[in-house]
């Protein structure tokens, strides 16, 4: 059964679960951040993912682009997949401005996160479940249902 690695569980929150990848929120308030992570066991690169998985993946990957940079009037996004601290592969996509506190550079390693406070996570979270939304999946479970998917 899929399992989400344990640092990707205390670093987000669960937004949703789109055909193949569960949807989080990095805990860091100074960027819109949304973390696709494919529901699969033992997927650490993208070769890991069978032939289909990988177009799924880059379908939502690039959907959730879109939305995000539209939504957030993004400057640019950033996407990336590092396995250098979590193995678990996990697609990373940030909306970025000029002037965000690390910009024009990698928000990685630049300086520590500025968590969510309760009434701002609740508040990005909902904006990013109606945003979403409409390609979610009704199950939240973890369970790998992929015969039950609507690829689009």
């Amino acid at each position: 059964m899929f399992q989400l690695d344990e640092r990707l569980q205390s670093d987000t929150t669960l937004i949703g679960r789109l055909p193949l990848c569960q949807v989080l929120l990095m805990n860091d308030s100074r960027y819109p951040w949304v973390i696709l992570v494919p529901a699969r066991i033992d997927a650490k690169e993208i070769y890991h993912l069978s032939g289909e998985d990988r177009i799924q993946l880059m379908k939502e990957s690039s959907w959730v682009l879109e939305k995000m940079s539209d939504h957030f009037s993004a400057r640019s996004m950033n996407v990336a997949s590092l396995g250098n601290v979590v193995a678990q592969l996990h697609v990373h996509h940030i909306a970025r401005y000029e002037d965000d506190p690390a910009w024009p550079g990698p928000v990685w390693g630049h300086s520590a996160a500025v968590p969510y406070g309760s009434d701002a996570l609740e508040t990005r979270v909902h904006e990013l479940k109606n945003l979403f939304s409409s390609h979610f999946v009704a199950d939240l479970d973890g369970e790998d249902d992929a015969e039950n998917y609507i690829y689009w």
